[in-house]
C-alpha cells in the first residue's frame, strides 16, 4: 500500500507539520506500507532524516497550496499508485481539497484550527486539545472528524518509551529547552539569557536547536561565555532520551508539547506564532504546563522567576506529569492508520477489568427483555458467573472494541463438543438495538 504525503518545512513554518507527518509514515511502514512526501521547499537536512527512515522525497515547481500544486500532488499520487494522499498545513483549503478528491484519491487533511472554509476529505484529524466539532460547520456529509489527544501523532522513537514512570525530584536540576526546527526570532537566546539569573545548584542544561535553525553560531557563543553547564546540541534523533532526562522543559507551544505530554515532562511553553497561542492557552488553563504567553511580552527576569518557581514545586510537577500521561497515550498514530484502512473494529480477550461492565451491559433493560429471563442479575451472582468464565477452558469471551479502544460490545462462545453457544450484545451507543441471546 502507498501513500502520499504532502506537507512542508521553513525557517517561517518550522518543521512540525513533517514531523508529525512522518509519525504517521513510520505507523503506515510497520503495516507494510510505502510512502513518498511531496514537499515544496529544498532541505538537505530534512531530506536526509526523510529518506534515512525509508521514504521517497519529491519535489514540487509551482506555487505552493495554489491548484497547480493540488494538480502535481494528484499527479505523484497516480505516479506512485498511492490511493490516499495525506495534506498538512494552513496553505491548503477548500479548493485544494475538492481538486484532491475530484481526481478519486481519499484524503486524509491534518488540520489544528478549523482554517478551510469547506473540507472535502475524507477525514480530518485534528489533534489538539481544543479540538471540537464546532470548529468544522462545513463539511461534507461523509467527511469523517477524528478529533482529540487520542490522535496525537508520535513519532517511532517514542513508542518504545509507552508505560514508562518519571522519578519526581525534590528540585528539578536538569533543563531540557527546545523550540522546535527553526525559531527564527531566537527565542532559545533569550531563554539562555534568563538561566543566567536562575540560582540553583548543579543545574544542567540542554539546549536542543534544529536542522533549520540559523542562530547556531550565536548560541553556541552565548553559551561559551556562560558560566553555568549547557550543552548545546542540534538535529538530534533522541529527543525521548533528552526528554526522560530532563526534570522541567522549556518549550514552544507546536507539537513538541504533545511529546512533552507522553513523556510526563512538566514544561514551561512560551508561543512563537499565532497558531500556538491557542493551544498554549488550552494546555495552561488544563494544568499540563505554565503558559507564559508570548515570546514578546516576557522578560528574562519572568523566565528565570518562573524555572525556579516550577523547580521547587515537586507536587505541581508530578501533577503535571500525571495529566500529561493521561491525555497521550502514544497510540495516536494507530488509530489513524485503523480509520484509513477502514477497519475499526478489533477484539481482545475478556480480563478481571471489565467484570462490572460486563454486569452493567447485561442489565440494560434491551438486554433483559430478549434474555431467558428478564429479572436484574445481583452483583453477587455476577461476579460468581464471571469468575466461573474466565476458569472455564470451554468459554471464550472478547469485548469489541473502536478505534479509541471503547468497548462497543462482547461475543461469548460456549463450547459443547464440536459446537458452541454464542452470545452478542452490542453497546447502545453504537447502534438502537441490544441482544443477548
Amino acid at each position: 500500500m502507498n501513500l502520499t504525503i504532502r506537507a512542508d518545512a521553513s525557517v517561517q513554518i518550522g518543521t512540525g507539520h513533517v514531523m508529525r507527518c512522518l509519525a504517521l509514515a513510520q505507523a503506515w511502514q510497520e503495516h507494510g506500507g510505502q510512502t513518498t512526501f511531496i514537499l515544496a521547499n529544498k532541505s538537505s537536512a530534512l531530506e536526509d532524516l526523510l529518506l534515512l527512515e525509508g521514504m521517497q522525497v519529491v519535489y514540487l515547481s509551482v506555487e505552493v497550496g495554489s491548484p497547480e500544486d493540488a494538480k502535481q500532488t494528484v499527479d505523484f499520487a497516480r505516479r506512485f499508485n498511492a490511493e490516499w494522499a495525506v495534506v498538512d498545513g494552513y496553505q491548503f483549503g477548500a479548493e485544494y481539497q475538492k481538486i484532491i478528491k475530484n481526481s478519486g484519491l481519499n484524503l486524509l487533511f491534518i488540520d489544528d484550527y478549523g482554517h478551510a472554509d469547506h473540507y472535502y476529505a475524507d477525514l480530518v484529524l485534528n489533534q489538539n486539545i481544543s479540538a471540537n466539532i464546532d470548529l468544522y460547520p462545513s463539511r461534507e456529509i461523509y467527511t469523517k472528524l477524528l478529533l482529540g489527544t487520542q490522535y496525537i501523532l508520535l513519532r517511532r522513537e517514542f513508542w518504545q518509551w509507552r508505560g514508562w514512570q518519571r522519578e519526581t525530584k525534590a528540585i528539578a536540576r536538569k533543563l531540557l529547552v527546545t523550540f522546535g526546527g527553526s525559531d527564527p526570532d531566537n527565542v532559545t537566546l533569550k531563554v539562555i539569557q534568563a538561566l543566567q539569573q536562575v540560582n540553583i545548584d548543579d543545574l544542567e542544561v540542554i539546549v536542543v536547536v534544529g536542522a533549520s535553525n540559523p542562530h547556531h553560531e550565536i548560541l553556541q557563543k552565548e553559551i561559551a561565555d556562560s558560566n553555568l553547564i549547557i550543552s548545546l546540541k542540534q538535529n538530534v534523533h533522541n529527543m525521548p532520551e533528552l526528554m526522560a532526562w530532563a526534570d522541567i522543559a522549556i518549550a514552544a507551544g507546536g507539537s513538541t508539547s504533545w511529546e512533552l505530554a507522553f513523556m510526563g515532562l512538566p514544561s514551561l511553553v512560551i508561543s512563537l506564532a499565532d497558531n500556538q497561542i491557542a493551544i498554549a492557552e488550552h494546555l495552561g488553563k488544563y494544568g499540563l504546563v505554565t503558559n507564559l504567553g508570548w515570546y514578546e511580552d516576557i522578560s528574562t527576569e519572568q523566565i528565570a522567576a518562573e524555572i525556579v518557581q516550577l523547580s521547587q514545586m515537586p507536587s505541581i510537577r508530578l501533577k503535571k506529569s500525571k495529566i500529561g500521561k493521561e491525555l497521550v497515550d502514544g497510540k495516536g498514530c494507530e488509530r489513524a492508520i485503523v480509520q484509513i484502512q477502514g477497519a475499526p473494529l478489533k477484539l481482545r480477550r475478556v480480563h478481571e477489568g471489565d467484570r462490572q461492565l460486563l454486569w452493567e451491559w447485561v442489565n440494560e433493560p434491551q438486554v433483559r427483555a430478549v434474555s431467558f429471563s428478564s429479572e436484574l442479575i445481583a452483583w453477587e451472582d455476577h461476579v460468581q458467573w464471571f469468575e466461573n468464565k474466565l476458569r472455564d477452558l470451554n468459554t471464550k469471551i472478547y469485548i469489541a472494541t473502536d478505534v479509541n479502544d471503547s468497548p462497543i460490545g462482547q461475543v461469548r462462545f460456549d463450547i459443547y463438543n464440536n459446537e458452541a453457544v454464542i452470545s452478542i450484545s452490542i453497546c447502545l451507543l453504537y447502534t438502537s438495538d441490544a441482544a443477548d441471546e
